[in-house]
């Protein structure tokens, strides 16, 4: 779409003209429709097996073997109900994170939502802001970078006439763009929306729990037509009960509820963090967040508060305190650049507009910036990267002032041409002294991460003996390094913490070195020079304050700069995954025991040795109500070990139990000679059954809470109430009257004997974890 003609840049568009224009509307959501979050609850494969296997119990008119159905349609409507709650507050905070952009209109400068933005507006650019429409510079100059386009880091000149991208971000300079493109029409009209999302966040829950879905999947239909092969035509049952037991052993395979649960552990986990004004815009990286054992932080706006203040002025020459601050005075109001440093000076110094040649804004990779006046130029910055003779004196005095924690910029004369490197041999005139404002209880905050062996690293592009000073000061245990000197990451980056002179390169290398060695990384920031290491990190964090680049690419924004609310961020992620692998054993128990009964019954039992409805009990109590109450309790342990290794290991003991019981009874009736019938059979598992149910759950309640033990109690009087009243004892095809005394005996010698083996081997297991 062309232009239909060229917008004064000094006036811009008229309100007529912006309603005759097209919108820059792109259909986006910041979190599951509700049409989706239906479908994704309802409509899923084991819903569609649950469904058609009810379907086949229905043929055979025991309706009541049907009840597994309530569980999976009350897993369903947990799930969307759950889901939804999360949705609306999630996009009511996710309206206070979007986008904004400068359009100047009939003169004035109007601040709106990125998708007010029409065609032919003229959008102001400054450092920081992500471009969201396709454009040409019509005034101004800045410095882009598109890597999220084209990969390429280094930040490209934009002139008058050149075009810029949508998803692309300005480092540096200060524009003003046309809008040519907008909408589906932009280049990359998707990239705010997927930008974060382009790359897959690792997951063990994830990865885990689709390993698991594959596994009973591939297991659950050969194993389905082998038993009803058993059944009815070697076993010679009848068709319906041949269906029947073909159900229950299908049922018990199915983890349906594992997947539901996980998605509304971590709906609320989204949803308790939203509740302190932390937008979630990674689901995944909640888990992420309890398996954290490295943080990046930069300095300025993270353990600073993002505010700084001039000091002091040193001069090196015959250039007065009063002349320096002129100097300043009138480059910093010629140059657009809005970083912590720009507004301190402007803040102590009154700013004048006077004639210019040229104006080179600050850039990360320069670290420096620069203004040529009619007569002469000056630049501003880093003194290692603006002189090439530098002088040992001039560098004494700045290493003692960065002992101190204070930042020093020197300004210097130019010398000779600047236009294509600030580096030269300049005339240095003075120093300006800055000093950062820590954050208030960053002391406590460190060290609550110390104690939870989260190691912290503190990455800075400033003098590393300034990031020193200061990281000391905020309680940041260990030594300094100068990046600017050539240095081996793979040694260094576990040798040091505080890290200085870091260009945006460095902080991605550093954290893809971290991630090499086997780290799980997150990282904090809030300028474009955090934007490649946040891209690369496990977990990113933005600061809500800061550029609109670092807060798309970020999974977790703090929307209210809350940095103290990280200790609460890391506990959730923790709480959400310990309560998810409590739980997921649980699934896993009945999985592992149909998997193995199945066996049994394919090789040895005449028929399947229970019943689709008692399972159905025996799920009640194990996994429904049970899994629900504990993902909700708060856990703040330091997660540990595979998810996967942890779960199954956990759900061994369980398993393994109940599948030694069942075939206890069947050699019971075997060596008595007591020809067990089906009734009887069934009946004896059903109670061991329930009762190894039970005894994993206290197993994994503990230790003991009020909560947790009024949900155990809750669970036994369920089930000797079922096992107990008649006509709940036919509901469930427990025929306790058809037991013979040997029977019972049995089974009551058989109870405590189930309860000590699972303990026994939950503490066993639990030492050999330890050991790992």
């Amino acid at each position: 779409m062309k232009p239909i003609k060229h917008t004064d840049p000094r006036y811009g568009l008229s309100l007529e003209e912006v309603k005759n224009s097209t919108p820059n509307h792109v259909e986006e959501t910041y979190s599951k429709s509700y049409k989706k979050i239906v479908q994704t609850n309802i409509f899923t494969m084991f819903n569609a097996i649950n469904l058609f296997l009810a379907f086949l119990v229905f043929m055979t008119g025991s309706y009541r073997n049907m009840l597994f159905m309530g569980v999976v349609i009350s897993n369903a409507l947990i799930g969307i109900v759950q889901e939804i709650r999360s949705k609306k507050k999630l996009d009511a905070l996710a309206l206070l994170n979007q986008p904004k952009a400068k359009v100047l209109r009939e003169g004035n400068i109007w601040q709106i939502m990125t998708e007010e933005i029409v065609v032919n507006d003229i959008v102001i650019l400054e450092s920081g802001d992500q471009i969201c429409v396709d454009g040409k510079i019509v005034e101004g100059m800045a410095e882009v970078n598109e890597s999220l386009l084209t990969g390429e880091s280094d930040a490209i000149s934009k002139q008058v006439e050149d075009m810029v991208f949508s998803g692309s971000y300005v480092e540096a300079g200060h524009a003003k763009m046309q809008a040519i493109k907008v909408g589906e029409d932009t280049y990359a009209h998707s990239i705010l929306k997927h930008a974060k999302r382009e790359k897959k966040y690792p997951s063990q829950l994830r990865d885990s729990i689709n390993a698991i879905i594959k596994f009973s999947t591939v297991i659950l239909i050969p194993a389905g037509l082998l038993l009803f092969g058993k059944a009815y035509f070697i076993s010679r049952t009848s068709l319906d009960a041949s269906i029947l037991s073909m159900v229950a052993a299908v049922v018990g395979m199915i983890p349906e509820g594992l997947v539901i649960l996980t998605s509304v552990a971590l709906a609320i986990g989204a949803f308790r963090l939203a509740s302190q004004k932390v937008l979630v815009q990674e689901l995944y990286c909640i888990e992420t967040l309890a398996r954290v054992d490295t943080l990046c932080l930069d300095k300025t706006g993270t353990i600073t508060q993002g505010k700084m203040k001039v000091t002091g002025i040193e001069s090196l020459s015959s250039y007065t305190t009063q002349e320096i601050q002129k100097i300043l005075s009138s480059m910093f109001g010629t140059l657009q650049d809005e970083n912590a440093t720009a507004m301190a000076i402007r803040e102590y110094c009154d700013v004048e507009v006077v004639p210019v040649k040229q104006i080179i804004p600050f850039s990360s990779a320069r670290k420096a910036s620069a203004v040529i006046f009619e007569e002469e130029g000056f630049i501003i910055g880093a003194y290692p990267f603006i002189v090439k003779e530098q002088d040992p004196v001039i560098m004494k005095k700045i290493e003692q002032y960065s002992l101190q924690g204070i930042r020093v910029l020197t300004l210097c004369k130019a010398i000779g041409s600047i236009e294509n490197e600030l580096q030269g041999n300049h005339e240095p005139l003075a120093l300006i002294l800055i000093q950062d404002v820590l954050r208030e209880h960053i002391h406590q905050i460190l060290s609550y991460f110390y104690k939870q062996d989260v190691d912290i690293k503190i990455i800075s592009g400033d003098d590393a003996h300034t990031v020193q000073a200061i990281a000391k000061q905020a309680g940041v245990k260990g030594k300094a390094l100068d990046m600017s000197a050539s240095v081996n990451l793979e040694k260094n980056i576990e040798e040091y913490s505080i890290f200085g002179r870091v260009t945006p390169e460095q902080k991605r290398d550093m954290i893809r070195t971290l991630k090499q060695k086997g780290h799980t990384v997150a990282m904090t920031g809030d300028g474009v020079n955090d934007v490649m290491a946040l891209k690369e990190a496990d977990c990113s964090i933005a600061m809500g304050s800061g550029s609109d680049a670092t807060k798309n690419i970020a999974s977790i924004v703090l929307l209210e700069n809350q940095f103290a609310s990280l200790p609460s961020i890391l506990n959730q992620g923790r709480c959400v995954i310990n309560n998810i692998q409590r739980t997921a054993s649980l699934f896993l128990v009945k999985t592992l025991l149909s998997f193995g009964c199945s066996i049994l019954t394919l090789f040895l039992l005449r028929s399947y040795p229970f019943l689709p409805i008692q399972l159905t009990l025996i799920s009640a109590l194990a996994t429904g109500l049970p899994s629900f109450v504990l993902t909700l309790e708060p856990n703040h342990e330091r997660v540990k070990g595979n998810f996967l290794q942890t779960v199954f290991l956990r759900a061994i003991p369980g398993a393994g139990c109940l599948l030694l019981a069942v075939l206890g009874v069947y050699l019971f009736g075997v060596l008595f000679h007591l020809n067990l019938d089906q009734d009887q059979f069934s009946t004896m598992c059903t109670i061991l059954a329930g009762c190894n149910a039970l005894c994993v759950l206290i197993s994994v309640c503990k230790p003991m809470t009020r909560l947790r033990f009024v949900l155990v109690s809750f669970m036994i009087l369920c089930f000797v109430v079922s096992c107990t009243i008649p006509f709940l004892q036919e509901w469930f095809c427990i025929y306790i009257e058809q037991l013979e005394w040997i029977h019972l005996i049995y089974v009551l010698v058989n109870i405590p004997v189930i309860f000590i083996f699972v303990y026994k081997m939950t503490q066993w297991i639990d030492k050999k974890k330890e050991k790992i």
